[in-house]
């Protein structure tokens, strides 16, 4: 049932390393580049939003809110949705080794790209960490989880110890691009992200060695006739975007919500088309495709779990600028910090939540999981609901609000998100790895995406209204999962 990455065996021989007790030595070199790649994440979304919609006064880009978080909410739901392409080119032509390399260099040219303070940079830069996060992120994950192919719970319990080790960056980035982005020019703060990720490519490379033979090779290589058949659909599709484009451009109707408006089509009809074409793959026998129907209930979890998630950066970032006393000791602390506290909670709760794994071996399953950390993101607005409407009679309201959010989020992210790079590991059919979890990042960007649209509402609606609705439906959502759980049970046995 469970795919595992080539060789793996062959690259253990014994070898432990030092930071991860009981894992291949390379550990340490994939902890690393990650770890990097966390700090330019963080760092560059720790700020990008506020940068949009500063003013060019202030030395912003000048967006409104709406749009702002739009863009903000298109590019997190991209970012996810690249894992499909990046997926497939990792698990049938490159190779998860190759695949972090091409990824991890293309996130750092979107960075330097970021840093030059022209206005198409921004968007070109955008281009290129997307393109390299899809294509870097589902081969890390495949290797990280290679090692334990038949044991969940161990599987479980070392994704979500890498999972809190690399979150050591992501806490400090905000800090280091909030001060240079907000107190002296926002493309040093992007600059800083660059330098980041350019230090995790030097340590990968020396590291890379350490590796042997595990994922060099492309887990179910494609064959050549068949490669040339997908060059020329993408080089098709491809002409046809960029005929839409010039047609647009030069008729002089072209406005950037053209573009946003073609990749919200691409983001709700992506993930569907893409399940029924694996739903219907040949390769897969009846077992295989009940399981990826229970899959697909949880996937629907995902989206709702990330349509709220993903307004940290944006919703809860104007929320912290516009609504939170951030003066202490005379100073103002500068709004992006607060996306620090996501990681903070994460180096504090992941290793209970290994723990915790590892004690309720076979009571707690994915199911219930799940469930449960839509449950924990539904309240967290729901106590956003609470301190908007405090924040509309007092006019700031304090910082232990937002923390308090960020903590149950932190909760329902750990209950989500290395559970479910582990199941799909687990249910995944030989060769089929990369794509299983290019599927769950697509349902993610499903819903990252709808919450940047969403986000809109915002404007329109009263803050403690929008907080409320978005919070009552995580919860439906989470209760509607637990009562599934014996009928998801039993097509996962299948």
């Amino acid at each position: 049932m469970a795919s595992a990455i080539t060789s793996v065996d062959s690259a253990v021989d014994g070898e432990r390393g030092r930071i991860f007790r009981d894992q291949p030595r390379w550990f340490s070199t994939l902890f690393m580049v990650d770890m990097w790649e966390r700090f330019s994440f963080y760092g560059m979304t720790a700020i990008l939003y506020l940068y949009l919609s500063a003013p060019e006064s202030e030395g912003g880009f000048g967006l409104s809110t709406t749009n702002a978080a739009a863009v903000f909410g298109t590019y997190m739901s991209l970012m996810f949705m690249g894992a499909l392409p990046g997926g497939w080119l990792a698990d049938r032509v490159l190779g998860a080794r190759k695949a972090v390399l091409i990824g991890g260099s293309l996130i750092a040219i979107g960075h330097y790209c970021m840093a030059v303070p022209a206005r198409p940079s921004l968007y070109v830069g955008l281009l290129f960490v997307i393109a390299g996060t899809g294509l870097a992120k589902p081969a890390i994950s495949s290797l990280v989880s290679s090692p334990y192919p038949n044991d969940t719970e161990r599987r479980e319990a070392t994704i979500s110890i890498f999972y809190m080790s690399i979150q050591i960056s992501a806490f400090l980035a905000p800090i280091v691009t909030g001060v240079l982005g907000e107190k002296v020019d926002w493309h040093l703060g992007f600059g800083a992200a660059a330098v980041g990720m350019t230090f995790g490519l030097i340590q990968y490379v020396a590291g890379n060695k350490r590796f042997g033979d595990v994922g060099v090779l492309p887990e179910r290589p494609i064959e050549r006739d068949r490669l040339s058949v997908v060059k020329r659909r993408v080089g098709y599709a491809a002409a046809v975007v960029a005929v839409l484009l010039t047609v647009d451009v030069v008729t002089g109707a072209f406005k950037f919500q053209h573009v946003l408006a073609l990749c919200g089509l691409l983001i709700i009809v992506l993930p569907i088309v893409f399940y029924r074409a694996l739903r219907r793959n040949p390769a897969l026998t009846d077992g295989d495709r009940s399981r990826l129907v229970a899959y697909m209930w949880l996937l629907g979890g995902t989206s709702v779990f990330w349509l709220l998630y993903a307004q940290g950066g944006s919703v809860l970032s104007e929320f912290a600028r516009e609504h939170t006393d951030r003066v202490v000791f005379g100073w103002e602390v500068p709004a992006s910090w607060f996306q620090s506290a996501h990681p903070l909670f994460i180096l504090i709760l992941a290793p209970l939540f290994a723990i915790l794994w590892l004690k309720m071996r076979g009571k707690l399953d994915v199911p219930v999981k799940f469930a449960g950390a839509l449950l924990f993101i539904g309240v967290s607005f729901l106590l956003m609901s609470l301190a908007a409407a405090m924040a509309v009679e007092a006019g700031l309201v304090s910082p232990a609000w937002l923390l308090t959010v960020f903590f149950l989020q932190v909760c329902g992210e750990l209950a989500l998100a290395p559970i479910a790079i582990s199941f799909a590991v687990q249910i995944a059919p030989e060769g089929f790895t990369h794509q299983y979890l290019g599927l769950f990042w697509l349902f993610a960007a499903l819903g990252a995406g709808l919450g940047g649209r969403l986000a809109a509402l915002a404007e329109n609606l009263p803050l403690s209204t929008y907080f409320l609705v978005f919070g009552l439906l995580a919860v439906v959502a989470g209760l509607l999962i637990a009562a599934a759980t014996g009928r998801l049970r039993r097509r996962l046995a299948a």
